[in-house]
């Protein structure tokens, strides 16, 4: 069997402006990367501004597992598959980070015949949005030592400056550092630390940003330091904030590529699914409603972290309205979540697909709390047997819910056809999109109703360095914002080892801070790694180019 990168080598590609024609797309309108991608003006945006909305569909997954769920590639697969069918569809992704493609996770466009192409442009730099990102970061990092340095005319707290510099690559060893030594001419000695760039707050800026101007007043809020009487202190306060944009303002139009089937595809932003909302651009999103009748998009891990941020934060500051949802399934990842370890998966197990589908059932429950419906796409892999499919399916029915085997994986869009005319038909008549919580309940009344209505928690115990965060986020008119939670995607509930549908936990939250830029707070729950590291054998190994530019190993 071929790999990912052979296939992908070997798709007929189609110049990115014969892609950008087939969408009415007018030539000017577009900024050539090379021949096969290009960035979309906001001219564009501008012109269709007045164009009626097509239909929005979210891809979610149940809770991941090693076994894997096929999440990016059902998504481009049931574009491809939209396609077949007659339908006018654009896909939406993120954009892969470096560090997971140099560390174990791999790339982010999809799998098999359902591929997002250039695949090794779109997973090694891209059209360099991620770098833009970590400039504008790293400019304000620069800018809050150089003003310590310079007199500290502010009294910026030397002890009390959360914003870190960022790297997009994971590397350990730079998630504590001491900066500023080496005598007073190299600046003021303080602790610092990276991060890896989709985790930085100028990423979600980003995404969430409608235009130039917006993205330099969001930049201008983020809170780089306090000073010593526990005030924020702004990137705008330190005069960083047209500079920030500046280095943005190429970053910030979105991204047109193709799948293998030539299906149009804009990828744009990468925001970490845990620290932030894990979706793409707001712009992206608008732009393909704009230009398809369908858009379909994903969202970052399980329906309990992805989807709830699509919804409570991407949705609710962007007024976008989704119209159906698809929640990607494997028999393995259900047969893992009852207990079944990951080298058994291969064997006919119903007693444990009976125990494991309860974490479907959570989802499918949770989806349908926000108004929509949901239609099922078991992702098929050659070891499935009929009896586990029919279990899913039957399953699914006395939810009230559709489902469909999904082999895109294998078939591109051909395999999803099935899939495809029961979204479309979901789709076409829609749901009562409502959101989880209003603006105006306090921030522990937040918490408490993502982890008691999503998670299935029984209640939230709060570290006293939290509590305190709280009541001073609130002092500070911070309190309105959306939540978003940080915590294992490996589980519904804090513990990553509790599988399957758990209850009764209570969900412990050790740090609240807010991203002001963004215009969400952040509560972090257990362990979670805003700078992960390197496995013991990294994909990076196994990555070559050849002497005549033949790339190999990216998968």
């Amino acid at each position: 069997m071929r790999t990912d990168i052979e296939i992908a080598q070997s798709a007929k590609m189609k110049p990115i402006t014969e892609i950008g024609q087939a969408l009415g797309i007018n030539a000017d309108e577009l900024e050539l990367y090379g021949k096969y991608k290009a960035k979309l003006s906001g001219a564009l945006e501008k012109r269709l501004k007045d164009k009626p909305n097509g239909k929005l569909i979210l891809v979610t997954a149940i809770t991941p597992t090693p076994a894997g769920e096929g999440k990016t590639t059902t998504t481009v697969g049931l574009g491809q598959a939209f396609c077949k069918i007659g339908k006018k569809a654009v896909i939406t992704l993120r954009e892969p980070s470096l560090g997971p493609v140099m560390g174990i996770k791999g790339g982010a466009a999809g799998g098999g015949y359902s591929q997002v192409v250039p695949m090794e442009d779109i997973n090694l730099h891209f059209t360099g949005d991620m770098h833009a990102v970590s400039a504008a970061n790293n400019l304000l990092c620069a800018m809050i030592d150089n003003h310590i340095q310079q007199g500290n005319s502010l009294r910026i707290d030397v002890r009390n400056i959360p914003f870190k510099r960022v790297v997009d690559m994971n590397d350990r060893a730079l998630r504590n550092i001491v900066v500023g030594l080496g005598g007073r001419v190299n600046g003021v000695p303080r602790e610092d630390g990276f991060m890896i760039t989709v985790a930085s707050e100028v990423m979600a800026v980003l995404c969430l940003s409608n235009d130039l101007q917006d993205l330099k007043q969001r930049l201008g809020r983020i809170i780089a330091a306090y000073d010593e009487d526990g005030n924020p202190v702004t990137a705008k306060d330190l005069g960083a904030d047209g500079a920030m944009a500046l280095l943005l303002r190429d970053a910030i139009l979105p991204n047109l590529v193709q799948t293998l089937e030539n299906t149009p595809c804009i990828m744009h932003g990468g925001p970490f699914a845990n620290i932030a909302h894990g979706c793409n651009s707001v712009r992206a999103t608008k732009l393909a409603l704009k230009l398809g009748d369908y858009c379909i998009t994903e969202a970052g891990f399980g329906a309990d972290l992805g989807a709830e941020k699509f919804f409570d934060i991407k949705c609710r500051l962007s007024g976008l309205k989704p119209d159906a949802v698809v929640i990607v399934a494997t028999v393995r990842a259900l047969k893992y979540n009852g207990g079944v370890k990951k080298d058994n998966l291969s064997s006919e197990n119903l007693e444990a697909l009976k125990k494991g589908i309860e974490n479907l059932g959570a989802h499918i429950d949770n989806i349908k709390k926000y108004g929509l419906p949901c239609v099922v796409a078991v992702n098929t892999f050659p070891t499935d047997t009929k009896a586990e499919h029919d279990f899913i399916k039957q399953y699914c029915a006395e939810k009230g819910v559709k489902s469909a085997l999904s082999r895109v994986f294998a078939e591109g869009g051909e395999g999803g056809i099935e899939l495809a005319k029961i979204v479309c038909e979901t789709a076409d008549k829609g749901g009562s999109f409502t959101l989880l919580y209003g603006d105006e309940l306090s921030i522990k009344d937040k918490i408490n109703r993502i982890v008691t209505e999503i998670y299935g928690g029984s209640g939230v115990s709060y570290l006293a360095s939290a509590e305190k965060s709280i009541a001073r986020l609130t002092e500070l008119g911070f309190s309105n914002l959306p939540i978003c939670i940080a915590k294992t995607q490996y589980s519904l509930s804090d513990d990553p080892t509790l599988l399957g549908r758990p209850s009764g936990f209570t969900v412990t939250v050790r740090e609240v801070r807010v991203c002001a830029g963004a215009g969400f707070i952040v509560v972090l729950t257990g362990d979670i790694m805003t700078m992960p590291g390197l496995p013991k054998n990294p994909a990076a190994c196994g990555i070559d180019i050849s002497e005549d530019g033949a790339i190999t190993g990216l998968f």
